[in-house]
C-alpha cells in the first residue's frame, strides 16, 4: 500500500501545519483585512483564493517546477517582480478607492467576490518565497520508501490546505461578527481601504526588496 506512515509522522506534520495555519502572516492578514472590509462572503472568497494559490505551490513542488524557481536567479527574478508590481497596483487601487468597494450604494457597488478570490490566488501563485517555502517544508516529511516521492509531496501539500480549512473560517467568522457594525459607517470603509492598500504597498515593496 502507498504511504504508509507511522502515528508520530502525522502528529509532527500536523502540529507543523496547524502552526502554520494559525502563525500571523500576508495570507491570514489578507483574509482578515477583506472579511473586515467587506463581511463573510469577501472573507471566504479571499480564504478560497488563497486556497487556490497554495495549491498551484504543492503542484508545483510535487512537479519539481518550484526546485527549477529556486535554482534560477533569473526566473525568481522575474515572478518576484511580476508579484510586487500586482501587490503594488492593489495598493494604490485600495488607496485611490476612498471606500468606494466598501459601502454598498448605487454609486459604489460592492466589490465582487470572484475578483477578490482571483487577487488571493495570484498573490500567492506570484510570490516566489511560498514556492520556495512549499520546497523546503514539505520535503521533510518524505519518507523513503513510503511511496513516490512527488505523491509524498503532492499529498502533505493537500493536506496542509487541509488543516487550513479547519481553522480559517472560524477567524472569517470572527473577523465579519466583529466588524459587523462597523462596516456600514463611510468613514469605517475608508480607513478600511486605506488599511488595505498600505498592506498591499507594504508587501509589494517586501517582497520587491527581498533576497532568495
Amino acid at each position: 500500500m502507498l504511504l504508509q506512515y507511522d502515528p508520530q509522522h502525522w502528529i509532527t506534520f500536523i502540529s507543523a501545519a496547524l502552526l502554520l495555519n494559525i502563525s500571523p502572516g500576508p495570507d491570514l492578514g489578507f483574509i482578515l483585512a477583506h472579511t473586515v472590509r467587506g463581511g463573510r462572503v469577501c472573507g471566504f472568497a479571499a480564504m478560497l483564493g488563497v486556497w487556490t494559490g497554495a495549491m498551484g505551490h504543492a503542484l508545483f513542488a510535487a512537479a519539481g517546477l518550484s526546485a527549477l524557481l529556486a535554482a534560477s536567479a533569473t526566473a525568481y527574478s522575474l515572478v518576484k517582480y511580476a508579484g510586487a508590481a500586482y501587490l503594488l497596483w492593489l495598493g494604490i487601487q485600495a488607496l485611490r478607492s476612498r471606500g468606494a468597494f466598501s459601502v454598498p450604494t448605487a454609486q459604489a457597488p460592492l466589490i465582487r467576490p470572484g475578483r477578490i478570490y482571483a487577487q488571493g490566488v495570484f498573490i500567492d501563485l506570484l510570490n516566489p518565497k511560498a514556492a520556495i517555502f512549499f520546497l523546503a517544508f514539505l520535503p521533510q516529511f518524505v519518507v523513503a520508501g513510503a511511496g513516490p516521492a512527488w505523491l509524498q509531496l503532492l499529498v502533505h501539500g493537500v493536506l496542509i490546505i487541509v488543516v487550513a480549512a479547519c481553522v480559517e473560517p472560524f477567524f472569517v467568522l470572527m473577523g465579519d461578527r466583529v466588524s459587523n457594525s462597523l462596516r456600514h459607517s463611510p468613514r469605517f470603509c475608508r480607513w478600511m481601504d486605506r488599511g488595505l492598500g498600505g498592506f498591499f504597498l507594504f508587501l509589494g515593496l517586501r517582497l520587491a526588496t527581498s533576497d532568495r
